[in-house]
């Protein structure tokens, strides 16, 4: 008898010529209430097939007279919607390759987990059901998305500049979209029917770099045996994008200040002064008020930048865009790779939104691309992310821990602070022992005990550090 609540669900179909298996899976099945039917050939059920067709179908791939890859292809020519999941006792790199091609819903290598299996199975059951729905294909959107009031102030940037020519600085994190925004700048500006050229400050050796932005003339150099045109030259009308900016070499900032004071420049090795009718947008993920008070970059080429500013939020930071944006990339993701587009389930989204990304929009255009090659079926659930997406708690905790470490690593690494080692190592340690020391109530055995170090260590340790604990208990 079929429980009410799996009425309308067509039967599990079950292919094995292994006695044993199909008596686990019909037991199984049978606790869980799924309907099925059981086969012991793939020429049995391909009869079957003629008439009828499964919910969800699960096949041995190596079998007498017809295999499971044959069932497969069999499947998906009368059924294509319907999920196939191979199985098999000879978990090579062929077979699953060939399953997957083939259209294979997932692989299950034998022996296998009761439970792994009947959840793979409600899987493909949420599959079918919902490729059984009429489908709907979103149209594809804009490249920028964003319905959070941080984006809305950035759109409300990029209209009122419509009609500029000024000078724009873009900042925000690495992987936020900032290249993004100076298209978007440029598309909607007066300059679009001209060029938009983009070079990243930080990409180009610095040798390089000056030929690179302004040009050279033939024999200006060794190696320079014609005439070449810079991206200032390039981008004549148009818009020039300094990506980077924050990490441009200092007598480069002194050439690109006098570009843009008085709109003039010299090819490498040339005597002639040519017109820079360019607009410059130029952005940066460093602290660039820092780095003119650290002496890295110069003040009057900062002011000469930071005429417009505009700050792109992290991904965190408008959370509610989320889900918008994966679901945007999924799409994107398939029609670049030609195949048929996967769709996130709500839990799917509501774990994503949760998450921190570090590597901001960048980071989760990537998963997506990830997913749309990896995850088994066409509904993503959390199960089918990427596993560094999934660690517990204590793991996740770790992780942010370091995520924290490695940005102020990057911030004194940006900044040519002296010493990064020796003063992260002494902080690191700081930490450590007074927060021990405060655990064990200053006692100082103990702290050493909790830490895993001698007791000489920690009290030359305090010595060295300058903690001022010397009357703590010992």
């Amino acid at each position: 008898m079929i429980p009410a609540k799996h009425s309308a669900m067509k039967p599990i179909w079950i292919i094995d010529d292994d006695r044993s298996i199909r008596w686990v899976l019909e037991k199984t099945l049978t606790r869980e209430e799924i309907p099925f039917r059981s086969f012991v050939s793939g020429d049995e059920a391909l009869e079957a097939l003629a008439r009828e067709t499964p919910q969800v179908l699960l096949s041995d791939i190596r079998m007498p007279g017809t295999s499971g890859l044959e069932v497969l292809k069999a499947v998906k020519a009368r059924a294509p919607q319907t999920p196939v999941i191979i199985m098999t006792a000879y978990s090579d790199l062929e077979s699953a390759v060939a399953a997957f091609e083939g259209g294979a819903f997932e692989y299950l290598p034998k022996p296998f987990d009761v439970d792994q299996a009947v959840e793979l199975i409600r899987r493909a059951i949420d599959e079918s059901t919902h490729q059984s729905g009429a489908s709907q294909e979103e149209p594809l959107m804009p490249e920028i998305l964003g319905q959070a009031p941080a984006m809305q102030n950035v759109f409300r940037a990029i209209g009122r500049l419509s009609q500029s020519h000024a000078t724009v600085l873009i900042t925000g994190e690495s992987g936020s979209g900032k290249e993004l925004v100076a298209h978007a700048l440029h598309r909607h500006s007066l300059r679009k029917n001209a060029a938009f050229i983009a070079i990243n400050t930080a990409a180009i050796p610095k040798d390089l770099l000056e030929s690179e932005l302004f040009g050279h003339e033939r024999g200006a150099f060794t190696g320079a045996q014609a005439q070449h045109r810079g991206r200032f030259e390039q981008a004549e009308s148009g818009t020039l994008f300094l990506d980077e900016i924050g990490d441009m070499p200092s007598e480069l900032q002194t050439r690109l200040l006098r570009v843009l004071s008085d709109g003039h420049f010299y090819r490498i090795g040339g005597h002639t002064p040519i017109k820079a009718n360019v607009r410059v947008i130029a952005a940066t993920h460093q602290d660039l008020e820092k780095r003119v008070r650290d002496g890295l970059f110069r003040e009057d080429l900062f002011h000469r930048l930071n005429v417009i500013r505009i700050r792109l939020p992290a991904l965190r930071e408008r959370r509610e865009d989320i889900p918008l944006l994966a679901r945007h990339f999924l799409q994107k993701s398939a029609q670049e790779l030609g195949c048929e587009p996967k769709r996130f389930s709500e839990s799917a989204l509501r774990y994503l939104a949760g998450l921190e990304f570090s590597g901001n929009v960048r980071q989760l255009e990537n998963i997506c691309h990830w997913i749309t090659v990896m995850a088994p079926g066409q509904q993503v659930e959390i199960a089918d992310l990427p596993p560094d997406l999934k660690d517990g708690p204590a793991q996740s905790q770790s992780l942010r821990w370091e995520r924290v470490l490695a940005r102020e690593v990057d911030q004194m690494l940006a900044a040519s602070t002296p010493n990064v080692h020796a003063t992260l190592v002494q902080t690191l340690e700081r930490v450590l022992i007074t927060r021990a020391l405060a655990h064990t109530g200053g006692r100082r055995i103990e702290a050493a005990q909790a830490l895993a170090i001698g007791r000489n260590t920690i009290t030359r340790k305090i010595q060295e550090l300058g903690l001022g604990l010397e009357g703590q208990n010992s």
